[in-house]
């Protein structure tokens, strides 16, 4: 019973939480919703006007996945929703296949959803949360960064009251030159107004409200609510200066009430030219949400499981999709602010979700004179924060090769659009892990006298016999690397002619598959001929198990030692010279440290 109990609640971690949630609880969790609500309303209209559809599918998407993911969720204070880059990628994905504002449009957002929430799901289901890890988080910083410029760049033309459109810079400078003459000035003052605002206000305004009778922490809170008063400004002033007549793009009208629960019913057509851009943004909604939720689970000692995520963020795409939404995913900045509002459990989200169904009742009335320029003013400043050309000045300092792939992928995506960029990230990132490992680091090492300390002879003072060859390999020896330790070792017997010995100092190898198992047996084979013992030591217990359970072991034409200390006095004595003396207290080498 017990157990099952606990499989329950693993599959549902709503119910670690909820069997002794409390009032108290309840109390902080009702803070941050309020607090949630009131920042969520303007970015989920936002957001839905990226992705190109109307303002209420953006609250549609911020109801149902909210409850579905505090039910699968294993982060207690990650916020999900409608967030910039998903957007973008659905903008991108749904104009190849429907026009913009028709009800295929809004059918094709629905499936793209539910085909994210499916391949979250199964990843979830097969325990295949690794597989993130071969993003490199440089070639995912590029990407957002690129992304975050081409967000900007879209909204333009409802910050200047033109139409335009393009799935990358080309396309969209092209677009907006070409429509310049239609600049409408009201929409103009109005958005860039907003983004005045809303900078100032990031810059200065706790400064200001410090000097009221409220703390740090409240005034913080305040100013993260500062696009609502951005959205009742202009309303306002829209209201008043019948804006509606002077050109200026207003959301219109937006039907009130819930959305309908049903499944669309799509074409094989559709399923399969929405496929892949679903695995897209899932993949890239998915780290960025991991990333999220480590970040704030470690403020608090907590953890997240990464498979659960998975299903989590699946539920959610899943209940966004059968909601008439579109793609969501773990947000940052209303992640923070929830957290920072004091949020304890995700029933914080699941009153924020009540907090937006009440809106999307009561609100959506007078959302009708909002000018589309205080949305796209919203947008731009928020992924403001997103386009960090700083990766490219650490990636030139630290690793070239990972500049290499950064400025690839900016590139790429700002020249061929997001789909392409997130093709380049992948492939980059794989590309960048295969390259690492085709060249792992390889030392000659020497014993560093007094001690049983062996280093790199290019780094220390050591000391070295002709007749022996010590090679040290920093990386697991697999199909893409054995190759080239095989040509290392026979590049430094064609410089000593008096080798009798090579050690192979199998220390930081944890692993040997096949085809490196293959390079050794004709290593062995090759050095045999010429006289060479092959030797190995410090081996891992795994290696060892795989090593004895091929045989390689039975025609080793050496031997295997405890330590590379004890294999270098064995090769020393074959080889006629004295043993080293053993240290009494092993200390560590004088001086550099690196090996």
């Amino acid at each position: 019973m017990k157990n099952g109990l606990n499989l329950l609640s693993n599959a549902l971690p709503i119910l670690h939480w909820l069997r002794n949630y409390d009032g108290v609880t309840f109390s902080r969790d009702f803070l941050a919703a309020v607090i949630v609500t009131i920042m969520l309303i303007p970015q989920s209209l936002a957001y839905a006007l990226l992705a190109g559809l109307p303002a209420q599918v953006g609250l549609y998407a911020s109801m149902v996945p909210l409850v579905a993911y505090a039910v699968f969720g294993s982060s207690r204070t990650l916020s999900v929703g409608p967030v910039a880059v998903a957007s973008l990628m659905s903008a991108s994905a749904l104009g190849q296949v429907a026009g913009t504002g028709t009800g295929d449009y809004l059918v094709a957002a629905a499936v793209l959803a539910l085909l994210s929430g499916v391949f979250l799901t199964l990843m979830g289901l097969l325990r295949l949360g690794f597989l993130a890890n071969f993003l490199s988080h440089p070639v995912i910083s590029g990407f957002i960064t690129a992304s975050g410029l081409l967000i900007a760049l879209s909204q333009l033309k409802h910050l200047l009251g033109i139409s335009a459109g393009g799935d990358n810079v080309v396309e969209m400078a092209e677009s907006l030159g070409g429509n310049l003459a239609g600049i409408n000035a009201y929409t103009v003052v109005t958005g860039f107004a907003v983004i005045a605002f809303l900078l100032w206000s990031r810059r200065y305004a706790v400064g200001v409200l410090e000097r009221l009778p409220i703390s740090g922490h409240a005034a913080g809170m305040l100013v993260k609510a500062a696009p609502v008063l951005g959205v009742v400004a202009t309303i306002a002033v829209a209201a008043q200066f019948n804006f509606e007549a002077k050109g200026v793009a207003l959301v219109g009208e937006i039907p009130g009430g819930l959305p309908d629960l049903s499944v669309p019913w799509p074409s094989l057509e559709l399923v399969e030219a929405l496929l892949l851009p679903a695995i897209m943004i899932s993949i890239i909604g998915y780290v960025e949400s991991v990333s999220v939720g480590k970040t704030l689970a470690a403020k608090r000692r907590e953890k997240i499981d990464v498979n659960q995520e998975l299903i989590g963020l699946g539920a959610a795409n899943l209940g966004s999709g059968l909601s008439g939404g579109f793609p969501v995913t773990g947000g940052f900045s209303r992640s923070v602010v929830n957290f920072d509002a004091g949020a304890v459990t995700q029933m914080a989200s699941i009153l924020t979700a009540a907090g937006i169904a009440l809106a999307a009742l009561f609100l959506t009335p007078f959302l009708y004179y909002l000018p589309k320029a205080t949305l796209a003013a919203t947008i731009v400043v928020a992924v403001l924060t997103l386009v960090d050309f700083s990766i490219l000045r650490k990636t030139w300092r630290f690793s070239r090769s990972d500049f290499v792939a950064v400025l690839v992928t900016i590139v790429i995506t700002l020249l061929f659009g997001v789909e392409a960029g997130v093709a380049c990230g992948v492939g980059a990132s794989i590309a960048l892990f295969l390259f690492r490992t085709s060249k792992p680091h390889i030392a000659e090492v020497g014993l560093v006298e007094g001690t049983e300390h062996f280093r790199n002879i290019r780094r220390h003072k050591v000391l070295t016999v002709p007749e022996i060859l010590t090679i040290r390999v920093d990386e697991s020896l697999m199909f893409s690397n054995a190759a080239f330790l095989e040509e290392r070792i026979y590049s430094d017997l064609a410089a000593n002619r008096q080798v009798r010995h090579v050690i192979l100092m199998c220390s930081a190898i944890n692993e040997i598959d096949w085809s490196a198992l293959e390079v050794l047996e004709a290593l062995n084979t090759r050095l045999a001929e010429l006289g060479i013992d092959l030797h190995l030591s410090e081996v891992k217990g795994p290696v060892m198990d795989s090593l004895e359970r091929s045989g390689f072991l039975t025609h080793l034409s050496g031997a295997v030692y405890l330590t590379q200390f004890q294999a270098f006095n064995a090769a020393r004595a074959q080889a006629g010279a004295e043993p080293a003396a053993p240290a009494t207290v092993a200390a560590a080498p004088a001086g550099h440290e690196s090996a």
